[in-house]
């Protein structure tokens, strides 16, 4: 793999985690990847055509996502130090703990458990910039790679995106092996019948 890839988010997702989590590990074990976590909100996603967009509702019919990508755009953009560890413990709040992600008080938690401020992460996500973030990279992500879900592996010296379902948790030898697909463009979908368990 060559390039910055950006790599979509929605924390909701099962398969999103899958992805991140072998990212994040990656990561951590010194792997030289350029990744850019690139925040797509499913809940959007489902918007009829003309409809209006969630980031333009007020803030009780933006959809169960929105919220969370704030905090994880919050996060990200402004304590790029504790990202990665909000960023697996927001996917463990929804997957490990059914936790309910447009709650306040559990992102709050999340912040805590991070070794941040959760007042400070909610000043910036009171503020708008996250929202205005989210409209712009989802927006992105659908404009220049036709993004339709996560995680959608997109590289940047590409039109062309993937979306890659990794059945297992944080395997980085599986992220391995699709990084090294990217390059393969005439390889349009394969998809197995049956997943062998």
């Amino acid at each position: 793999m060559a390039g910055t890839v950006s790599v979509t988010f929605d924390y909701r997702c099962p398969f999103a985690r899958n992805a991140h989590e072998a990212i994040v590990t990656a990561l951590r074990e010194g792997a030289d990847h350029d990744i850019r976590f690139l925040a797509f909100s499913l809940d959007q996603n489902h918007v009829e055509e003309g409809g209006t967009p969630m980031w333009e509702r007020p803030v009780g019919e933006r959809g169960s996502g929105i919220l969370a990508l704030e905090w994880g755009i919050a996060v990200r953009d402004n304590f790029p130090d504790r990202f990665l560890d909000y960023h697996i413990a927001s996917f463990a709040a929804r997957h490990d703990y059914s936790r309910a992600l447009d709650d306040p008080a559990v992102l709050q938690e999340v912040a805590v458990m991070c070794g941040l401020d959760p007042e400070a992460v909610a000043g910036i996500v009171a503020d708008g910039g996250p929202l205005l973030t989210l409209a712009k990279e989802h927006t992105e992500a659908v404009d220049r790679w036709d993004v339709f879900g996560v995680p959608t592996f997109c590289p940047d010296d590409s039109d062309a995106g993937a979306f890659i379902r990794f059945m297992e948790r944080g395997r980085v030898d599986d992220l391995h092996r699709a990084l090294d697909l990217l390059d393969w463009d005439r390889l349009n979908e394969f998809k197995r019948t049956r997943i062998p368990r």
